[in-house]
């Protein structure tokens, strides 16, 4: 089992390289968005939530995802779970149930922070893009998918989501592998990222045959 780890800013072009990736492989890969992972704020009063920072590591439950992610690559199959970013709480009723497969992809703009799940990844990608490509790309998805209005979308950028991005986001790219510039744009890059992919998967199984 192959595990591809997927970083870079907000609305750098992550979930662009990461369906492309899966189209590519048709069908051998399944994915842990960082995002099904944050912790639980729901005990935390509605109006404090609107300022819990979601781009700063400690919001993640890094020791529910490295387990996670270490049982699929035993051959488990897992409980993700659901997290709402509207309410900022975890379902306790709902999970989503994940088989492993030949190729885990973890991806989220925080992952290359935690070490005990940088030391999982067999290959680590780092999806750079332009900073105001990104901005212009955070405040259309906040808005469509986060209520915000446009003037809140900016603050919040400039507020949280830059401050953490200089911080703790653009210095994990030492830990990249590859680094994929223009972001979900770069085909060539994709292209080479899925050969490399089939390649080590191939090495794995002859290595499996001659055991």
């Amino acid at each position: 089992m192959l595990v591809i780890g997927i970083a870079g800013g907000s609305g750098s072009g992550k979930t662009t390289v990461v369906k492309a990736i899966v189209n590519q492989l048709q069908g051998r890969v399944v994915v842990i968005p960082q995002d099904s992972y944050y912790k639980d704020s729901s005990h935390v009063p509605e109006e404090e939530r609107k300022n819990i920072n979601f781009d700063h590591p400690d919001a993640i439950d890094w020791k529910l995802m490295c387990q996670q992610v270490r049982e699929l690559k035993s051959g488990k199959t897992i409980e993700q779970p659901v997290y709402s970013y509207i309410t900022c709480s975890r379902s306790t009723t709902e999970t989503v149930t994940v088989e492993p497969d030949e190729v885990i992809i973890v991806e989220g703009i925080l992952i290359f922070t935690c070490k005990e799940l940088r030391d999982q990844m067999n290959i680590k990608i780092f999806v750079d893009a332009d900073d105001d490509d990104r901005l212009m790309r955070i405040i259309v998805r906040d808005i469509a998918e986060r209520g915000r209005t446009i003037e809140t979308a900016i603050e919040h950028y400039c507020d949280t989501v830059k401050p953490m991005h200089l911080q703790f986001i653009e210095p994990s790219k030492r830990y990249a592998d590859v680094i994929v510039p223009q972001g979900g744009h770069n085909k060539v890059a994709i292209d080479i990222i899925t050969n490399t992919v089939e390649k080590a998967l191939s090495r794995k199984k002859k290595s499996k045959r001659k055991k």
